[in-house]
């Protein structure tokens, strides 16, 4: 997937646990394990919104862009 998810480092820096912050943002701990594991195929602005607040970060310190691999041939 060309994005990539770092919720799991930043909850290491805030030394927060996955289920303190699924009830900071108001989502199950299960759809947080969904998001953090790279396995969600959207997310709202408003659960991004309150991602940042609760762990006091940019968008960009949860989500980053990889280039896709292309096969050489």
């Amino acid at each position: 997937m060309p994005i990539g998810v770092d919720i799991d480092v930043m909850l290491a820096r805030r030394k927060m646990s996955v289920g303190e912050l699924a009830e900071r943002v108001g989502i199950t701990p299960a759809n947080l394990a969904v998001l953090k594991n790279g396995r969600a195929k959207a997310v709202r602005f408003a659960t991004l919104a309150a991602l940042c607040e609760a762990l006091e970060c940019q968008p960009g310190d949860l989500l980053r862009w990889e280039p896709e691999d292309t096969p050489t041939g």
